[in-house]
């Protein structure tokens, strides 16, 4: 498990980039790029990094479930993951 303060770091600034989203699209088309840099550099979406929705685990993400390899075998397994089931052949 990640260690709390990097979990609320990360929480902290999605809300940033959701906030200034709609400002920033604004910007880019008009082609401001002097305001746009006077943003503050955490809402920028490219500065995010994703971790896991769970355990705030940053390596062995999966995107299409949001969540580590080491979570997503464990739900799996319970059956808590939708049209996911074990393979046997």
């Amino acid at each position: 498990m990640a260690k709390k303060s990097k979990i609320v770091k990360d929480r902290r600034q999605r809300e940033l980039v959701a906030k200034y989203a709609d400002l920033r699209r604004e910007l880019k088309a008009k082609g401001d790029y002097v305001a746009l840099a006077k943003l503050p550099r955490n809402s920028s979406p490219v500065r995010l990094h994703n971790r896991d929705l769970y355990d705030g685990r940053p390596h062995g993400y999966m995107r299409k479930f949001g969540m580590s390899r080491l979570n997503f075998r464990l739900y799996a397994h319970d059956g808590k993951i939708p049209g996911v089931h074990k393979a046997s052949w």
